[in-house]
């Protein structure tokens, strides 16, 4: 089940993305998506609707160096226990909606295509063996940053942390096995990474028990499971997509910071 929020100019809501490609439209449904599903019975062509951002997410629980081989593109070695870190939710953007390079504070900014974790029950000490039962499904993810700032500052908040440097979407996946999915990013259509979400150090359900370790997570927070390798550099006018395999495609545009 496609999970999406939308907009048609006269609210905010949610729906399930139904009808194959080319014709789908949204089922609008009742509420919040966690638990039973209830239709309203209200139908829209896609292409009707604005996506937004399908989730609004307390905190952003990011994995840095989660693939090998993007670990050693920057010359890091990979770390033994996963490497987590917080993006302000703040930081949160929907489909279609533009990046903003903030050029003032940084003369670098990279994106990072991800696997995105959303998570569906508040929970606490989840043991690996039952981290599915707290997953509500999945999306992508663009993990934004600004490398110059992340070199210069050691930590990563500031690189991490501006406003629109987490585009998420475009919608949720309820059913998916995240095991080995293809994951692409294209700036301008030329393909930049590739990899399989099988290559990831630490798995899913070995994220979710560090992470619940160490903090509780409750309804719409979402894991950033890391980035392949291929990172690097965005500019103004940029167009900037991440897919993955029985997902689909979030795509974003660059622009200046005001």
């Amino acid at each position: 089940m496609r999970i999406a929020r939308f907009s048609t100019g006269e609210g905010v809501a949610f729906g399930v993305v139904e009808g194959a490609q080319g014709e789908e439209f949204v089922s609008r449904i009742a509420g919040h998506p966690f638990g039973a599903v209830q239709f309203t019975g209200e139908r829209y062509p896609l292409a009707e609707v604005r996506l937004v951002t399908p989730m609004l997410p307390s905190k952003v629980v990011a994995v840095g160096r989660n693939y090998a081989a993007h670990a050693a593109e920057l010359g890091n070695e990979v770390p033994e226990q996963p490497l987590i870190f917080l993006k302000p939710s703040t930081s949160v953007i929907g489909p279609g909606e533009a990046i903003a390079y903030p050029h003032k504070l940084t003369e670098r900014v990279d994106y990072e295509g991800e696997l995105a974790v959303v998570i569906g029950r508040l929970c606490r000490e989840v043991p690996a063996e039952r981290a599915h039962e707290v997953i509500f499904g999945y999306t992508c993810a663009n993990d934004v940053t600004a490398r110059d700032l992340q070199q210069a500052d050691g930590q990563w908040t500031r690189a991490k942390g501006f406003d629109t440097f987490c585009p998420l979407g475009p919608w949720i996946q309820t059913e998916l096995d995240p095991a080995d999915l293809a994951i692409t990013t294209t700036v301008n259509g030329e393909l930049r990474q590739t990899a399989r979400t099988s290559q990831l150090v630490h798995g899913i359900p070995q994220l979710i028990a560090h992470i619940t370790d160490v903090m509780t997570l409750i309804p719409g927070d979402v894991i950033l499971t890391g980035t392949p390798e291929g990172v690097g550099p965005l500019a103004d006018g940029d167009e900037v997509s991440v897919g993955i395999e029985g997902i689909g495609t979030l795509t974003n545009r660059v622009v200046p910071r005001d």
